[in-house]
């Protein structure tokens, strides 16, 4: 595509010493070169049609070089002025077929009128030509004014000389390794962390990967410069020094810029500025000389509009494209240095990008002697106290200087540094990094505390305790060791106090007893017991965690308890329920056999004195009284040594019932309440430690 950069009016400026500033408080002033005949030094400006000054230079897709044609005056000859006159018509026809093909908004048809100038056709069937901004779309390209029939014209001899250039296009973005793998991590992060944190809390972590991705597919070889400030700072002041030529208006009306404009350096970089939204009548190019292009070459230069602007769209385009940019300029000025927005709203929130920011005190010139050393001094000790790394003594940071972009003071110094800032190339991704550091330093308090977490072994066995306790797996044991007792007493008894017994138990009566407890107060109980175990392991767990993940870990103990008493008043029936008798040692049948003698013994006495009393037997009270009495000794001594060994036996069985119930109960609140626990503190481990790659640490934190 053919572009056109300027055409350069030589005719006298005295009918156009108009200086109307849009309405919209941004100015489309600039300059194509300067006419060193004129003492001044002002360069000279076209006209437009409804009067207002064009812009000088805008970005085109292909360098385009401007030759200035000499007026010849009347002694030229009439050939050659005809010559002339054809040559000046077509250049101007290409001139404005050219600013026809730039991209505009709408549909046009490229047409021609009834004196063979072209005109562009628009959606609604009217031409630019009808409204008086058809020309004003950016480009340098000036339409030569009109004059009415019968008027005479002195038309300056207009040369255009075009060059088409194909150039290819610049290489992408490309982040370093590091960069790369913290913000994968950091994708990662949002990605595991989406059930559990709300989208605001991550809603900046997102943007930083939506900006990074973006930025990524952007031009690597040129760095966005943002220059911002307060009100009657000197920016637009600043940024024509930066230029060269007037590009942005100033003035002491408050405020002057009411839109940004940007001014590129090298070509090359429309969708950067596409991606800060600045339309293409807003964008401009610099005065062109070979060692400011080669010193700046690759920068693209915004001026913003006042942060401190009474209109609030001012203020929020600023924050927009703060955000976007690689690099900010920030002007200060000896009055509002240290405002209290300035530092709070913007230095001090972005005090990490200090790599990424230079500060001007700008306005040198008003300040007397040591004033401007002492002012420098105080600036620099205020964006200390804002936690902005200065960067001094060649450590990384912010650059502060002061200049004067009235007088010029300074302007070369900050040329240099800005030339070696754009020479590494760096400045996109150090402001990713810094924006990725300050994202995570936001969501620190969400994945970091500091603290210990988890549940220890103590929590885990103090819950099986309680849950045990619930389920009565204590009274279960002991039931279960006075069960074995008894049925050691019933085998190894004497038959006589057995049959006591029996008689006992079946002569006893059951009415009017009332148990101690009633079985719903008992049910009752257990439930409170176990919903009590919950809450005391979920607190446990969900110490030193924080918020959203102590909410997490306690909702999904809440959730394990949901049917727990339920399934422990299953378990323990089945644990409890009797398989059979209890196992008997080997000493039993040894212990029945002499209860078994002892009674024998007891009856052949008995007898044997029942024979004696009725004359069957002859009398010999000796002996049957002393079976007798081995019989009603033996049996007892047998029962009682029976009961003495019982002992042991008994309580390891009822140590051994208690055991499998506890561990049945601790299996089911295990299954239920831990491991879910234990997923939710795992799943956070997990993302401290991709929490722990953003940061860079080596360790995971917290």
């Amino acid at each position: 595509m053919t572009a056109v950069t300027a055409v350069t009016d030589h005719t006298d400026h005295a009918d156009h010493t108009g200086d109307d500033s849009p309405e919209d408080g941004t100015s489309d002033h600039g300059m194509s070169g300067h006419d060193t005949s004129d003492p001044g030094g002002a360069s000279d400006q076209g006209s437009s049609e409804n009067g207002r000054p064009e812009a000088a230079r805008s970005e085109t897709d292909s360098p385009v070089s401007v030759t200035k044609a000499q007026p010849e005056g009347k002694a030229g000859t009439e050939t050659e002025a005809k010559a002339g006159t054809e040559t000046e018509a077509e250049d101007t026809e290409r001139a404005q077929e050219a600013a026809f093909d730039a991209p505009r908004g709408g549909t046009h048809t490229r047409v021609k009128d009834d004196a063979g100038h072209p005109r562009v056709k628009t959606d609604d069937g009217g031409t630019p030509a009808e409204s008086e901004t058809a020309w004003d779309d950016g480009l340098i390209a000036r339409r030569v004014s009109e004059t009415a029939p019968g008027q005479e014209t002195h038309a300056p001899s207009l040369v255009l000389e075009t060059k088409t250039a194909v150039q290819a296009p610049p290489l992408p973005l490309a982040y370093d390794a590091p960069l790369r793998s913290r913000l994968d991590a950091l994708r990662e992060l949002v990605g595991s962390s989406r059930t559990r944190l709300d989208s605001r809390t991550l809603a900046e972590a997102s943007r930083v990967l939506d900006e990074a991705t973006a930025r990524r597919k952007l031009s690597g070889e040129h760095t966005v410069v943002a220059i911002a400030g307060a009100t009657g700072s000197g920016k637009s002041q600043l940024f024509n020094a930066l230029a060269g030529v007037a590009i942005s208006e100033t003035g002491v009306r408050r405020p002057t810029t009411a839109a940004p404009i940007a001014c590129s350096w090298s070509d090359g970089a429309a969708t950067l500025i596409d991606r800060l939204g600045i339309p293409g009548r807003l964008r401009r190019r610099p005065l062109q000389s070979p060692e400011a292009e080669a010193q700046l070459r690759g920068l693209v230069l915004v001026d913003l509009p006042d942060h401190d602007s009474a209109a609030v769209q001012h203020r929020e385009q600023v924050d927009r494209i703060l955000a976007l940019v690689d690099a900010v300029i920030w002007v200060v000025d000896p009055e509002k240095y240290a405002d209290a927005m300035l530092h709070e709203r913007y230095l001090r929130p972005m005090a990490g990008h200090g790599e990424v920011t230079f500060v001007v005190l700008n306005q040198v010139d008003r300040l007397p002697g040591e004033a401007a050393d002492q002012v420098l001094d105080d600036l620099r000790r205020l964006l200390d106290e804002d936690g902005i790394a200065l960067g001094e003594y060649g450590e990384p940071g912010a650059t502060v200087m002061a200049l004067s972009a009235l007088t010029g003071d300074g302007i070369g110094e900050l040329r240099e540094s800005l030339g070696q800032f754009l020479a590494e190339r760096g400045a996109a991704a150090r402001r990713i990094s810094a924006d990725l550091d300050a994202a995570a330093a936001r969501l620190r308090p969400v994945y970091s505390t500091g603290r210990r977490t988890g549940l220890s072994e103590e929590a885990r066995d103090e819950f099986a305790d309680r849950l045990a306790d619930a389920v009565g797996a204590t009274a279960a044991g002991q039931a279960a060791e006075r069960a074995w007792r008894r049925n050691a007493n019933r085998a190894c008894g004497t038959p006589w106090l057995r049959l006591w017994r029996w008689v006992q138990d079946r002569g006893d009566s059951t009415t009017g007893r009332l148990s101690v407890r009633a079985p719903a107060d008992e049910e009752a109980t257990a439930r409170q017991r176990v919903e009590q175990a919950v809450r005391t392991v979920a607190d446990r767990a969900a110490r030193g965690l924080p918020a959203p993940w102590a909410q997490a870990v306690r909702e999904a103990a809440v959730r394990g308890a949901q049917g727990l008493s339920e399934a422990l008043d299953e378990m323990a029936t089945r644990a409890t329920t009797p398989v059979g008798r209890p196992p008997r040692p080997g000493w039993w049948p040894a212990a029945v056999l002499a209860q078994v003698s002892m009674t024998i013994l007891q009856i052949i006495g008995g007898l044997w004195l029942l024979g004696q009393i009725i004359g069957f037997m002859a009398p010999n009270l000796g002996v049957p009284v002393l079976l007798m009495l081995a019989g009603i000794i033996g049996g007892p001594a047998v029962e009682w040594g029976s009961r003495m060994a019982a002992r042991g036996p008994a309580k390891r069985y009822g140590l051994e019932a208690e055991r499998r119930l506890r561990e049945a109960a601790a299996g089911c609140g295990r299954a239920r309440v831990l491991d879910p626990v234990a997923a939710e503190l795992l799943r956070y481990r997990e993302v401290r430690e991709q929490y722990g790659r953003v940061t860079g640490a080596s360790a995971p934190v917290g």
